[in-house]
């Protein structure tokens, strides 16, 4: 009798092809919007854009990126209690896509905000999911784990890559609307790849993992509606003292970001569920949270100051080569890619190597020194002409050393640290101190201008340099209350 062999993507399960490309598309879309999307907010009616004032656009260019990963952690919810993961992501996908097609027809700033609700929900949906998806398709034992989660992040980073050169150029030198398209037809393309590759997958994935009970659900019902009152009600407030806008909305949401995580840790580390252990561990993971959101906060910030000082401050071309500022973009997953097996390699190999906490210090150090880095143009040339892009390629190359040292590390250490009853709340906190960072980073942004650009990105390296610092004298602590976790 012949023996059949299992079809397989490149030795990995034939279900991670499926996810690669999906994933793949989906970073296309978003980074594709995110690459042009700052400057379709102030660029001047007659260039295509809305005209919002700088500030504004920064600040919600930030409060985006927050709210995405806010909505992670509802994402990852309604897979596990009501839709399954499969369903749940496939879902995201459609929402994502119909958000970029509202942003491909012009209609203004009502336009912009739906497309921006629309993407939030259908990132928040798709993307804690379809990474959940890919650790399905192994068993515990499998050794091809690894190596398959590698192939996954090159995906996502080679749509990020690609998507600032063809979304970019043709939304910044030809129409912005085009480019938004080009966004929908991208996710379009992941949606058809997932669907088509539906049969890859376990029926797991077709279910919840903890369904919501019959005596639970009048409860959950409950809370929702409470919560949809209380933000209609916050809402009429606002318009009836006259105080309905743009900023005060960020500056709410930038509010909610910061407490929710403080909220998390507060449930943990009083809850009855958790051991003398479990809660050590928590307060270990505070400081490294703490850390996380001041790197996020400058790593994010590379689709909004670093973007404005590409289009304003940058000499737009190399030789001959001539840039769109939204090429820039590109340069994040780049380095990424570029540095991944190194560091593999360093990890591997290095047998004395520093602690999670010892590796976020340093990491901290590295981010503050891309801000201050970028001072030195304005420091030695002045704030008002343009200069050399190597100035923004250097400070990207820096703050992705760091990434390397704290995002993979802050994964890892997420999940080890988390205590067996909020194991799964635990890894939203990794998503929250991305959503905090970015909080923060919506109210911060509104200080950068050319005027301020020396001191801003001064201050901002500085204080994370210093928090750095700290951080090291407090590794050894810090590593006892992890209590025996690496």
């Amino acid at each position: 009798m012949e023996e059949k062999h299992e079809k397989t993507f490149f030795g990995q399960p034939h279900g991670l092809s499926t996810l690669f490309f999906t994933e793949m598309w989906e970073r296309f879309s978003y980074y594709g919007m995110r690459a042009i999307l700052l400057f379709y907010m102030y660029f001047a009616l007659d260039k295509g854009g809305l005209g919002f004032d700088k500030a504004t656009a920064m600040s919600v260019m930030a409060i985006y990126g927050s709210m995405v990963y806010l909505a992670s952690v509802v994402g990852g919810w309604l897979s596990d209690r009501i839709w399954g993961s499969f369903k749940t992501v496939f879902i995201g996908g459609f929402f994502i896509m119909l958000g970029h097609i509202v942003l491909a027809v012009p209609m203004g700033a009502t336009a912009l905000f739906i497309s921006i609700g629309l993407i939030v929900v259908g990132t928040g949906l798709l993307k804690p999911n379809v990474s959940e998806m890919v650790g399905g398709l192994y068993s515990e034992n499998d050794r091809r784990r690894d190596a398959g989660f590698s192939m996954f992040v090159f995906g996502i980073n080679l749509g990020s890559f690609v998507a600032p050169w063809i979304v970019g150029t043709i939304g910044q030198q030809v129409n912005f609307h085009l480019g938004f398209s080009l966004a929908a037809i991208g996710m379009f393309f992941g949606l058809i790849q997932y669907y088509r590759g539906r049969s890859q997958f376990s029926k797991e994935n077709a279910k919840p993992n903890d369904p919501i009970a019959a005596d639970e659900l009048r409860g959950i019902i409950i809370k929702v509606i409470i919560g949809l009152v209380v933000i209609a009600l916050g809402i009429t407030a606002l318009q009836l003292t006259n105080n309905l806008n743009i900023d005060n909305i960020v500056l709410i949401i930038s509010i909610v970001a910061i407490a929710l995580p403080i909220i998390y840790f507060y449930n943990m580390l009083s809850s009855k569920k958790i051991t003398k252990k479990e809660r050590s561990r928590v307060l270990a993971y505070i400081p490294l949270f703490i850390a996380a959101a001041v790197f996020w906060g400058i790593e994010e910030s590379g689709s909004v100051v670093l973007a404005l000082f590409a289009e304003d401050r940058t000499i737009l071309h190399i030789g001959g080569w001539h840039l769109a500022a939204s090429n820039f973009q590109s340069l994040n997953p780049l380095f990424i890619m570029l540095l991944t097996p190194l560091f593999v390699w360093l990890w591997s190999t290095w047998k004395k190597q520093p602690s999670a906490p010892g590796k976020f210090a340093v990491g901290l150090i590295f981010a503050g020194l891309s801000y201050m880095f970028m001072a030195l143009p304005g420091l030695l040339h002045g704030t008002t002409g343009r200069v050399s892009p190597f100035w923004l390629i250097g400070s990207w190359l820096i703050v992705e050393i760091a990434e390397m040292l704290i995002s993979p590390i802050g994964l890892s250490i997420t999940t080890k640290l988390a205590p067996k009853a909020f194991r799964s709340q635990m890894m939203s906190m990794w998503f929250l101190a991305d959503a905090a960072g970015q909080a923060v980073n919506s109210q911060l942004v509104r200080l950068y201008s050319p005027q301020t650009e020396i001191k801003y990105f001064l201050g901002i390296g500085i204080v994370s340099a210093i928090f750095g610092i700290v951080l090291i004298f407090f590794v050894k602590p810090i590593h006892k209350l992890m209590e025996g976790v690496d």
